[in-house]
């Protein structure tokens, strides 16, 4: 089994910058991607971004440009590093983990003001 723990959440106003942290620990032998979805309300979860074999990286168009997703390897985290920060970016986000099985962290909430 795989725990996944975020951090660095929070209340921002718009246009304004937060970096979230992520955290693995557990019965890790290799982990193969990590990543961040997040779930509006009324919302289905979506994908944030996601790097795979730490060089890869693929982001939501709707972030593409604002947002940046970085892995330590040596210390199974990843992070995601939000600027320009929009009120729709609002959500709770996940950090997710392709560790032999995909695992989900509880989330970290965001919140952006106007």
């Amino acid at each position: 089994q795989v725990q996944l723990v975020e951090s660095g959440g929070g209340l921002v106003q718009a246009g304004g910058s937060l970096t979230l942290s992520c955290a693995a620990s557990g019965s890790i032998f290799r982990i193969d991607g990590m990543g961040w979805y997040r779930q509006a309300p009324g919302k289905q979860r979506e994908l944030v971004a996601l790097i795979l074999s730490g060089v890869s990286t693929t982001y939501a168009a709707s972030v593409k440009g604002r947002f940046s997703i970085t892995r330590d390897s040596a210390a199974n985290a990843v992070y995601l590093q939000m600027t320009g920060l929009k009120v729709e970016d609002t959500a709770v986000y996940y950090c997710y983990a392709l560790a032999g099985g995909n695992y989900w962290g509880r989330g970290t909430q965001v919140t952006v003001s106007s």
